[in-house]
């Protein structure tokens, strides 16, 4: 059987509580795995505010799936997605190599980023002394 690397990206009714949101994500986490696959990573954006209703709800709580599986898993996952009523809407992704490449320089860019750029920022930015702030309060 063929495997492939999948994405698949989970919008959960952000009016659950954290505890059945996780039991959701437990299920799909445990339907990848028992089915042949292995998760990559899995991204928590957490509740976002949407660009417009779906399902009445305002909010929604995304969820990205990164996982390495046979071809025949993701109708499996699509069905179980369909048939959950607390999950809104769901998309799945064939990731080819250049996404795949295109991700892996994403985390080092952002990794230094953190590294470099912010502890820079922290730096370069001087503590105003008493008698300044007075003076800047002054000139007001």
């Amino acid at each position: 059987m063929r495997t492939g690397v999948y994405e698949s990206a989970v919008l959960i009714n952000a009016a659950l509580d954290d505890q059945q949101i996780d039991s959701i994500l437990t299920r799909i986490k445990d339907l990848i795995t028992n089915n042949g696959g292995q998760i990559r990573e899995l991204d928590n954006w957490g509740r976002k505010r949407l660009a417009y209703p779906v399902d009445k709800s305002k909010i929604g709580y995304y969820a990205i799936f990164r996982f390495d599986a046979p071809s025949d898993i993701v109708a499996k996952l699509e069905r179980t997605y369909t048939l959950d009523e607390q999950i809104l809407r769901f998309v799945t992704l064939n990731l080819s190599n250049d996404a795949l490449e295109q991700l892996e320089k994403n985390k080092t860019l952002s990794v230094i980023i953190k590294d470099e750029v912010i502890p820079d920022a922290v730096e370069a930015k001087t503590p105003v002394t008493e008698a300044e702030a007075e003076s800047e309060d002054n000139g007001k």
